[in-house]
């Protein structure tokens, strides 16, 4: 089942930082950041790793 659709429609309503710079295309910004979201969630970047003596 592929709700794209849905998602880009619920996520095309803008928030107030993304009001304030008005998007000329808000269902293409919703489309973009949610195939960027999938991808990190499908493919999560590798975490720093620190050694105790590196912490504060």
């Amino acid at each position: 089942m592929d709700d794209t659709p849905d998602r880009t429609e619920t996520r095309a309503e803008l928030l107030p930082e993304e009001q304030a710079v008005e998007s000329e295309d808000p269902e293409g910004q919703a489309r973009e950041v949610l195939r960027d979201s999938d991808r990190r969630a499908e493919q999560p970047e590798p975490t720093m790793r620190r050694r105790p003596e590196e912490t504060a």
